[in-house]
């Protein structure tokens, strides 16, 4: 009897362990996309602004995407507290880079048709970051759904920041980007609704 009630509190132990410890990946999950949505506004806030030029927010989405490549290798082959380590440093490094170029002497206009297509690129960056924040809260997303999602969001801050490196968003360099976005925004609805 003391070995089957021992046997049973075992297995009862291990279970809620891993209830708990998903529930504690699942909130590093979410903070990590939770600051994505921030640094996504911080750099369309500062193109409004003029504080950043199309070049410069170039540059910031290249460190967006590695982030995001970041965090799509860790949920998919679980989250270590290495990995987390590793992707707070280089969120810090970006957060660090954004201050820099917003307050260096670089006055963009943002009233330019370049400068224009770049703000509504990383705006739609900020929606689709916070539809894949809302499919984690809400739970029709899990930690594998998001590591694939995540990689499909540095593709696009791949692609926005090869299309500015010269400081110029064309009108073809936007349609071949809203694409790219038009296609995440198809996966991120499915993935929600088809789990």
């Amino acid at each position: 009897m003391n070995v089957r009630k021992t046997l049973i509190l075992s297995a009862v132990t291990v279970a809620l362990g891993g209830v708990f410890a998903s529930q504690a990946f699942a909130q590093g999950t979410a903070a990590q996309t939770s600051r994505d949505v921030h640094q996504q506004q911080r750099i369309e806030n500062g193109l409004k602004s003029g504080q950043l030029t199309t070049k410069e927010a170039s540059s910031l989405e290249k460190g967006e995407s590695k982030i995001d490549k970041m965090e799509a290798h860790a949920d998919k082959t679980g989250d270590t507290a290495a990995q987390k380590a590793r992707i707070a440093q280089a969120q810090n490094k970006e957060s660090a880079k954004i201050d820099q170029l917003k307050h260096n002497d670089r006055v963009a206009n943002p009233t330019t048709r370049s400068s224009e297509r770049m703000q509504a690129d990383v705006q739609r960056n900020v929606n689709q970051e916070k539809r894949i924040a809302q499919g984690q809260a809400t739970g029709t997303l899990n930690n594998k759904q998001v590591g694939s999602l995540e990689k499909g969001q540095a593709h696009v801050d791949a692609a926005e920041a090869k299309a500015a490196r010269n400081g110029h968003v064309s009108a073809g360099e936007q349609a071949g980007i809203a694409h790219k976005e038009n296609q995440q925004s198809q996966r991120i609805h499915q993935e929600k609704t088809n789990g």
